[in-house]
């Protein structure tokens, strides 16, 4: 609502909206074409997920995981990641109970536990000042995530690749979190991972599920999509996978929604998930092609914001960056500005330095 229009106004680059400003790649358009002319994919799908997508999905997770799953049981599609969680959050929790969450956190996250008449606990990933990368300098205190945990706690959000840091949990974070939610069966981990393939260095710093970690299966729900993936973001193609008992109150919410998700889009992306599985552009897979496209554009935003005088924080996962803008100095007549999308005066100085970068 403030920074697109200031964006345009000033002609500046747009960073306030996490979208790609590219189509999707060739061989997914022509995919929707055959969906809808040649695979007739026009009518209702299956509220809980489009067969033939969900089928796509439980062999990637399984090469993945190593997990088997069933896919007219553990599948459940939605109208994007956003929908899925809605409908998680929705079928999981009753008034009154409790969401953890880690502070950063995406906006919507917030909002969606309200909506379902939750209770919003945060507990922060604290900045340790240690290195330059987002993983190191973000920390998850596990004392504090422990303590944060009452007989009303239902839920607990997690998401890596996190957004907005850019960090991505290790095995040994993910062990912690799993051995403090293991003592709560009551508890389920809902884990965002929309930007599971847009990772920089596998080998060093591979993202990991914590569904994988031994134990945890059972009490997690696993959310992703294609938006990013595919640079589709309009398609609004989402997913949980999971135990039958999780995925259920995804499918359960959806159903009395809106039924299901498009079917074009769904049988487009099985499609296109396939295809993304061979050599692309001149690299192993689409997936390993498009993590070496954002990673380029992500050392092209690290040189231009040390031109401007921050320090990136570099980002193992994601396409975010945050940076330390502390050298910046402000002018006094944007921090006394107020703004509709922020009535407040004094004005936050992250936002008001945004608006004075743009």
């Amino acid at each position: 609502h403030e920074f697109t229009p200031l964006s345009i106004e000033h002609g500046a680059v747009n960073l306030g909206q996490g979208f790609p400003d590219w189509d999707p790649p060739a061989f997914l358009q022509e995919a929707m074409q055959k969906s809808i002319h040649d695979r007739g994919a026009n009518q209702y799908a299956r509220s809980y997920a489009h067969l033939p997508l969900a089928q796509v999905l439980v062999e990637d997770y399984a090469q993945r995981w190593n997990i088997d799953m069933d896919p007219q049981t553990q599948v459940a599609t939605a109208v994007g990641c956003t929908q899925a969680l809605y409908c998680a959050l929705q079928g999981l929790i009753n008034p009154g109970d409790e969401v953890i969450m880690l502070e950063p956190a995406f906006d919507i996250y917030h909002s969606q536990v309200k909506m379902a008449g939750g209770k919003c606990v945060f507990v922060p990933l604290r900045p340790t000042g240690e290195g330059n990368g987002a993983s190191s300098v973000f920390q998850l205190d596990l004392s504090e995530l422990e303590a944060a945990i009452t007989d009303r706690t239902k839920v607990l959000l997690l998401n890596s690749p996190h957004n907005p840091t850019g960090k991505m949990f290790t095995k040994s974070e993910l062990e912690g979190i799993a051995e403090i939610v293991q003592k709560h069966p009551s508890i389920t981990v809902v884990s965002d991972e929309v930007y599971e393939h847009i990772i920089f260095d596998p080998e060093q710093e591979p993202h990991i599920s914590i569904a994988t970690i031994p134990g945890m299966f059972e009490q997690t729900l696993t959310l992703s999509s294609s938006g990013k993936t595919f640079s589709c973001t309009g398609w609004k193609v989402g997913w949980a996978v999971g135990p039958p008992h999780l995925v259920k109150a995804v499918s359960a919410v959806q159903q009395w929604v809106n039924f299901s998700a498009p079917t074009p889009n769904q049988d487009a992306i099985a499609q296109a998930m396939i295809q993304a599985r061979e050599p692309y552009e001149g690299f192993p897979t689409y997936y390993s092609f498009l993590a070496n496209e954002y990673k380029r554009k992500r050392s092209i935003l690290q040189d231009a914001l040390s031109s401007a005088g921050m320090t990136p924080l570099v980002p193992p996962g994601s396409f975010f960056i945050m940076a330390d803008s502390s050298r910046l100095t402000v002018p006094d007549s944007f921090l006394a500005q107020e703004t509709a999308a922020m009535p407040v005066n004094p004005m936050p100085r992250d936002w008001a330095c945004s608006r004075w970068l743009a």
